[in-house]
């Protein structure tokens, strides 16, 4: 030894020196061990194949052991990313949970700001209904849809779309249907969802 050693080194010596010493004792010389075969009345030419099986049987037994531990460590990954994944779902839900209508219309194409109940077939009018949406996610597509419903309850349009990207969490929105001379007229709804949610709804009468 060239140099002096700490009172740390040396205990973890004096314990690494009795861990050995405590491995020699325990371990037995060829010889003995064909004793005590001899001593079993077993037969010690089946000393080296009895060796390799036990030899193979402990290599197998940390191959498993490692493998264990692999396929433990895959599962943890695995649940990890679907945990990560079903938040990620629930967030985005939530999100999308909390957009609601603001403010609805119904007007014709040229939009003077007022909100019609009256509808005249006579000129085949377009008819938009304009609805303003709150609390929208940024940076997320909505995928809208309206139902345009007849006075007999029946559906006769059905629009779906999917937004430009959002940028802003008020968002005005629309869609529209052709009120023809030949559509019944009566008490008229339109309905906008938010995927299968539905977020308003209007009436107007049809003359």
């Amino acid at each position: 030894m060239t140099q002096g050693l700490t009172t740390e080194q040396l205990t973890q010596i004096i314990a690494e020196v009795e861990k050995l010493q405590a491995r020699r004792e325990a371990e037995i010389e060829p010889e003995q061990v064909k004793e005590i075969i001899q001593e079993l009345g077993l037969a010690p030419d089946l000393l080296d194949e009895a060796l390799v099986q036990v030899q193979r049987r402990q290599a197998l037994e940390v191959q498993q052991k490692r493998d264990r531990t692999i396929a433990i460590g895959v599962i943890a990954a695995v649940l990890v990313i679907i945990a990560g994944t079903l938040f990620g779902i629930q967030h985005h839900n939530s999100a999308f949970a909390r957009v609601s209508a603001q403010t609805d219309r119904i007007t014709l194409t040229q939009d003077n700001g007022g909100d019609l109940t009256n509808i005249s077939r006579q000129n085949n009018p377009e008819v938009f209904y304009r609805v303003t949406l709150k609390d929208v996610p940024l940076n997320q597509k909505l995928d809208l849809s309206c139902n345009w419903i007849d006075p007999n309850g029946q559906i006769v349009k059905q629009n779906r779309y999917q937004t430009r990207e959002i940028n802003k969490s008020i968002w005005d929105t629309y869609c529209r249907y052709t009120i023809g001379s030949a559509s019944t007229p009566g008490k008229w709804k339109v309905q906008i969802f938010l995927q299968n949610r539905q977020l308003s709804e209007a009436e107007f009468e049809v003359k």
